[in-house]
Protein backbone atom coordinates (compact mmCIF):
# COMPACT_ATOMS: atom_id res chain seq x y z
CA UNK A 1 0.00 0.00 0.00
CA UNK A 2 2.54 2.62 0.93
CA UNK A 3 4.62 1.52 -2.36
CA UNK A 4 1.49 2.30 -4.66
CA UNK A 5 1.14 5.46 -2.16
CA UNK A 6 5.08 6.42 -3.18
CA UNK A 7 4.54 5.93 -6.71
CA UNK A 8 1.39 8.01 -7.15
CA UNK A 9 3.12 10.82 -5.77
CA UNK A 10 5.31 10.06 -7.96
CA UNK A 11 3.59 10.23 -10.70
CA UNK A 12 1.87 13.17 -9.79
CA UNK A 13 5.18 14.89 -9.21
CA UNK A 14 6.10 14.17 -13.09
CA UNK A 15 2.84 15.46 -14.22
CA UNK A 16 2.66 18.51 -12.39
CA UNK A 17 6.34 19.48 -13.80
CA UNK A 18 5.42 18.29 -16.94
CA UNK A 19 2.66 20.67 -16.76
CA UNK A 20 4.97 23.57 -15.65
CA UNK A 21 7.28 23.10 -18.05
CA UNK A 22 4.84 23.33 -20.61
CA UNK A 23 3.02 26.19 -19.31
CA UNK A 24 6.30 28.28 -19.44
CA UNK A 25 6.88 26.68 -23.44
CA UNK A 26 3.32 28.16 -24.04
CA UNK A 27 4.09 31.07 -23.01
CA UNK A 28 7.28 31.80 -24.75
CA UNK A 29 6.45 30.58 -27.33
CA UNK A 30 3.02 32.70 -27.71
CA UNK A 31 5.20 36.32 -26.43
CA UNK A 32 7.23 36.02 -29.18
CA UNK A 33 4.65 35.01 -31.76
CA UNK A 34 1.96 37.81 -30.56
CA UNK A 35 0.96 40.56 -32.77
CA UNK A 36 2.39 43.24 -30.28
CA UNK A 37 5.63 41.20 -30.52
CA UNK A 38 5.63 40.92 -33.94
CA UNK A 39 4.96 44.84 -34.79
CA UNK A 40 8.28 45.49 -32.33
CA UNK A 41 10.53 42.99 -34.55
CA UNK A 42 8.82 44.90 -37.67
CA UNK A 43 9.82 48.22 -36.47
CA UNK A 44 13.42 46.83 -35.78
CA UNK A 45 14.11 44.80 -39.11
CA UNK A 46 15.49 46.51 -42.57
CA UNK A 47 12.93 46.02 -45.27
CA UNK A 48 14.85 43.36 -47.13
CA UNK A 49 14.18 40.53 -43.63
CA UNK A 50 10.38 39.17 -43.95
CA UNK A 51 8.83 39.59 -40.20
CA UNK A 52 6.91 36.52 -40.01
CA UNK A 53 10.23 34.09 -40.96
CA UNK A 54 12.07 36.02 -38.61
CA UNK A 55 9.45 34.70 -36.32
CA UNK A 56 9.53 31.49 -37.31
CA UNK A 57 13.42 31.09 -37.32
CA UNK A 58 13.18 32.44 -33.60
CA UNK A 59 11.01 29.81 -32.73
CA UNK A 60 13.01 27.04 -34.30
CA UNK A 61 15.85 28.24 -32.44
CA UNK A 62 14.00 27.50 -29.49
CA UNK A 63 12.68 24.19 -30.13
CA UNK A 64 16.15 23.35 -31.08
CA UNK A 65 17.85 24.61 -28.20
CA UNK A 66 15.13 24.29 -24.82
CA UNK A 67 17.24 25.80 -22.77
CA UNK A 68 16.36 29.07 -24.57
CA UNK A 69 13.22 28.74 -23.19
CA UNK A 70 14.51 28.57 -19.50
CA UNK A 71 16.32 32.18 -20.14
CA UNK A 72 14.84 35.37 -18.44
CA UNK A 73 12.34 36.71 -21.26
CA UNK A 74 14.16 39.93 -20.72
CA UNK A 75 17.27 38.77 -22.32
CA UNK A 76 15.89 36.42 -24.84
CA UNK A 77 13.48 39.01 -26.33
CA UNK A 78 16.87 41.59 -25.76
CA UNK A 79 18.64 39.02 -27.71
CA UNK A 80 15.75 38.88 -30.75
CA UNK A 81 15.55 42.71 -30.80
CA UNK A 82 19.28 42.85 -31.29
CA UNK A 83 19.06 40.17 -33.71
CA UNK A 84 16.21 42.28 -35.67
CA UNK A 85 18.13 45.67 -35.45
CA UNK A 86 20.80 44.17 -37.11
CA UNK A 87 18.94 42.17 -39.78
CA UNK A 88 20.83 39.37 -39.09
CA UNK A 89 18.60 36.04 -38.64
CA UNK A 90 19.47 33.99 -35.55
CA UNK A 91 20.40 29.66 -35.89
CA UNK A 92 22.84 27.91 -37.30
CA UNK A 93 20.98 27.93 -40.89
CA UNK A 94 22.80 30.89 -42.80
CA UNK A 95 25.48 30.91 -39.15
CA UNK A 96 24.85 35.01 -39.78
CA UNK A 97 23.84 34.82 -35.53
CA UNK A 98 23.50 32.23 -33.16
CA UNK A 99 21.51 32.67 -29.28
CA UNK A 100 23.57 31.33 -26.38
CA UNK A 101 22.14 29.80 -22.88
CA UNK A 102 24.50 30.54 -20.01
CA UNK A 103 24.06 30.71 -16.85
CA UNK A 104 24.45 33.55 -14.49
CA UNK A 105 24.06 32.44 -10.60
CA UNK A 106 21.38 29.93 -11.51
CA UNK A 107 19.53 32.18 -13.58
CA UNK A 108 19.67 30.96 -17.46
CA UNK A 109 20.38 34.31 -19.68
CA UNK A 110 20.08 34.49 -23.35
CA UNK A 111 23.68 35.81 -24.87
CA UNK A 112 23.32 37.09 -28.36
CA UNK A 113 26.37 36.01 -30.71
CA UNK A 114 27.62 37.28 -34.31
CA UNK A 115 28.30 34.25 -36.49
CA UNK A 116 31.35 35.16 -39.05
CA UNK A 117 28.92 35.02 -42.16
CA UNK A 118 26.95 37.92 -40.16
CA UNK A 119 30.29 39.60 -39.44
CA UNK A 120 31.30 39.46 -42.94
CA UNK A 121 27.19 40.87 -43.70
CA UNK A 122 27.35 43.82 -41.83
CA UNK A 123 31.34 44.68 -42.94
CA UNK A 124 29.64 44.41 -46.82
CA UNK A 125 27.08 47.03 -45.73
CA UNK A 126 29.33 49.42 -44.57
CA UNK A 127 30.03 50.22 -48.70
CA UNK A 128 33.69 50.78 -47.88
CA UNK A 129 34.54 47.52 -49.07
CA UNK A 130 34.62 46.17 -52.30
CA UNK A 131 35.13 42.47 -51.31
CA UNK A 132 36.42 40.69 -47.96
CA UNK A 133 37.26 36.88 -47.49
CA UNK A 134 38.41 34.50 -44.72
CA UNK A 135 40.30 31.45 -45.29
CA UNK A 136 41.65 28.07 -43.06
CA UNK A 137 45.52 27.14 -43.39
CA UNK A 138 45.99 23.47 -43.32
CA UNK A 139 49.11 21.90 -42.22
CA UNK A 140 49.83 20.46 -46.01
CA UNK A 141 48.77 23.58 -47.62
CA UNK A 142 51.50 26.07 -49.41
CA UNK A 143 51.17 28.71 -47.17
CA UNK A 144 53.82 31.93 -46.61
CA UNK A 145 53.08 34.96 -44.67
CA UNK A 146 55.40 37.78 -44.58
CA UNK A 147 55.66 41.40 -42.26
CA UNK A 148 57.42 44.30 -42.78
CA UNK A 149 57.24 47.04 -45.12
CA UNK A 150 55.95 45.11 -48.01
CA UNK A 151 53.53 42.92 -45.91
CA UNK A 152 53.05 39.09 -48.04
CA UNK A 153 50.39 36.43 -48.14
CA UNK A 154 50.75 33.18 -50.81
CA UNK A 155 48.40 30.53 -50.05
CA UNK A 156 48.30 27.64 -51.97
CA UNK A 157 45.88 25.14 -50.59
CA UNK A 158 46.28 21.45 -51.36
CA UNK A 159 42.81 19.15 -52.20
CA UNK A 160 44.08 15.74 -50.61
CA UNK A 161 44.64 15.26 -47.17
CA UNK A 162 45.29 18.74 -46.23
CA UNK A 163 45.96 18.14 -42.40
CA UNK A 164 44.61 19.18 -39.40
CA UNK A 165 43.56 23.17 -39.05
CA UNK A 166 46.97 25.55 -38.57
CA UNK A 167 45.61 29.08 -39.09
CA UNK A 168 43.09 31.56 -40.35
CA UNK A 169 43.40 34.77 -42.55
CA UNK A 170 40.82 36.95 -43.19
CA UNK A 171 41.87 39.28 -46.84
CA UNK A 172 39.77 42.78 -47.36
CA UNK A 173 39.86 44.89 -50.50
CA UNK A 174 38.73 48.41 -50.10
CA UNK A 175 37.16 50.41 -52.58
CA UNK A 176 40.73 52.44 -53.65
CA UNK A 177 41.72 48.41 -54.52
CA UNK A 178 44.37 48.40 -51.36
CA UNK A 179 44.36 45.62 -49.63
CA UNK A 180 44.26 44.31 -45.81
CA UNK A 181 45.27 40.98 -43.99
CA UNK A 182 45.12 39.51 -40.90
CA UNK A 183 46.52 35.75 -39.43
CA UNK A 184 45.99 34.25 -37.00
CA UNK A 185 47.42 30.67 -35.61
CA UNK A 186 45.26 28.01 -34.77
CA UNK A 187 46.65 28.40 -30.70
CA UNK A 188 46.27 32.19 -31.03
CA UNK A 189 42.63 31.43 -31.57
CA UNK A 190 42.13 28.88 -28.56
CA UNK A 191 43.81 31.50 -26.73
CA UNK A 192 41.93 34.16 -27.66
CA UNK A 193 38.33 32.14 -27.13
CA UNK A 194 39.95 30.94 -23.55
CA UNK A 195 40.49 34.78 -22.67
CA UNK A 196 36.95 35.75 -23.76
CA UNK A 197 34.47 33.06 -22.49
CA UNK A 198 31.83 33.20 -20.53
CA UNK A 199 32.39 30.84 -17.49
CA UNK A 200 35.10 28.08 -17.30
CA UNK A 201 34.39 26.29 -19.94
CA UNK A 202 33.97 25.97 -23.60
CA UNK A 203 30.55 27.02 -24.92
CA UNK A 204 28.81 24.80 -27.13
CA UNK A 205 28.74 27.19 -30.43
CA UNK A 206 32.75 27.18 -30.31
CA UNK A 207 32.65 23.29 -29.99
CA UNK A 208 29.89 22.54 -32.60
CA UNK A 209 31.46 25.26 -34.77
CA UNK A 210 35.38 25.87 -34.05
CA UNK A 211 36.23 26.65 -38.15
CA UNK A 212 33.23 29.15 -38.10
CA UNK A 213 34.11 31.05 -34.94
CA UNK A 214 37.62 31.18 -35.33
CA UNK A 215 36.56 32.75 -38.89
CA UNK A 216 34.52 35.15 -37.27
CA UNK A 217 37.07 36.10 -34.60
CA UNK A 218 39.91 36.58 -37.36
CA UNK A 219 37.42 39.13 -39.23
CA UNK A 220 36.81 41.17 -35.92
CA UNK A 221 40.70 41.37 -35.64
CA UNK A 222 40.96 42.16 -39.23
CA UNK A 223 38.34 44.81 -38.24
CA UNK A 224 40.32 46.92 -36.21
CA UNK A 225 43.14 47.46 -39.04
CA UNK A 226 39.75 48.99 -41.63
CA UNK A 227 37.82 52.53 -42.48
CA UNK A 228 34.65 50.94 -41.51
CA UNK A 229 31.87 52.99 -40.16
CA UNK A 230 30.90 54.53 -36.78
CA UNK A 231 28.14 52.90 -37.78
CA UNK A 232 29.43 49.22 -38.07
CA UNK A 233 31.66 49.95 -35.18
CA UNK A 234 28.63 50.09 -32.94
CA UNK A 235 26.84 47.18 -34.63
CA UNK A 236 29.77 44.64 -33.92
CA UNK A 237 30.18 46.06 -30.23
CA UNK A 238 26.84 44.01 -29.57
CA UNK A 239 28.52 41.26 -30.49
CA UNK A 240 28.77 38.69 -27.59
CA UNK A 241 26.29 40.97 -25.17
CA UNK A 242 23.30 39.91 -23.06
CA UNK A 243 20.95 43.29 -23.55
CA UNK A 244 17.70 42.57 -21.79
CA UNK A 245 14.26 44.42 -22.92
CA UNK A 246 12.37 47.12 -20.66
CA UNK A 247 10.49 45.83 -18.11
CA UNK A 248 7.57 48.43 -19.60
CA UNK A 249 7.94 46.93 -22.94
CA UNK A 250 7.71 43.42 -21.81
CA UNK A 251 4.89 43.81 -19.88
CA UNK A 252 3.08 45.83 -22.94
CA UNK A 253 3.60 42.98 -25.05
CA UNK A 254 2.14 39.63 -22.64
CA UNK A 255 -0.95 41.85 -22.31
CA UNK A 256 -1.34 41.00 -26.20
CA UNK A 257 -0.97 37.16 -25.22
CA UNK A 258 -3.94 35.70 -24.94
CA UNK A 259 -3.86 31.77 -25.95
CA UNK A 260 -1.92 29.18 -27.18
CA UNK A 261 -0.95 29.27 -30.57
CA UNK A 262 1.10 25.96 -31.41
CA UNK A 263 0.09 22.20 -30.31
CA UNK A 264 2.04 20.26 -27.81
CA UNK A 265 2.79 16.39 -27.17
CA UNK A 266 0.97 16.22 -23.44
CA UNK A 267 4.00 13.80 -22.19
CA UNK A 268 7.02 15.50 -23.48
CA UNK A 269 5.92 19.10 -23.66
CA UNK A 270 7.33 19.08 -27.39
CA UNK A 271 5.84 21.55 -29.96
CA UNK A 272 3.75 19.60 -32.65
CA UNK A 273 4.57 21.77 -35.61
CA UNK A 274 2.62 22.27 -38.31
CA UNK A 275 4.14 22.40 -41.62
CA UNK A 276 4.33 26.13 -42.32
CA UNK A 277 6.55 26.30 -39.23
CA UNK A 278 8.41 22.83 -39.73
CA UNK A 279 12.39 22.79 -39.77
CA UNK A 280 12.12 21.57 -43.28
CA UNK A 281 10.16 24.49 -44.44
CA UNK A 282 11.89 27.25 -42.69
CA UNK A 283 15.28 26.27 -44.33
CA UNK A 284 13.99 25.92 -47.82
CA UNK A 285 12.29 29.51 -47.12
CA UNK A 286 15.89 30.66 -46.39
CA UNK A 287 17.16 29.62 -49.15
CA UNK A 288 14.53 30.56 -51.76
Amino acid sequence: MAEKIAKNDIIQKAATNRSVTKKKSNSIYDLISSDKMKSQFAMALPKHVDTERFVRIALTCIRQNPKLAECSRESLLGALMTSSQLGLEPGGVLGQAYLIPFSVKGQMECQFQIGYKGMLELLRRSKQLSNIRVHTVYENDEFEIGYGLDCTLNHKPVFKNRGNMIGFYSVAELKDGSKQFHFMSYDDVVEHEKKHRKGNYQSNVWKQHFEAMAHKTVVKQLMKWLPVSVEYLEMASKDEGVYKASEENLKDVTEEVVAPTLDYDEDTGEIMESEDNSADNVISDVFK
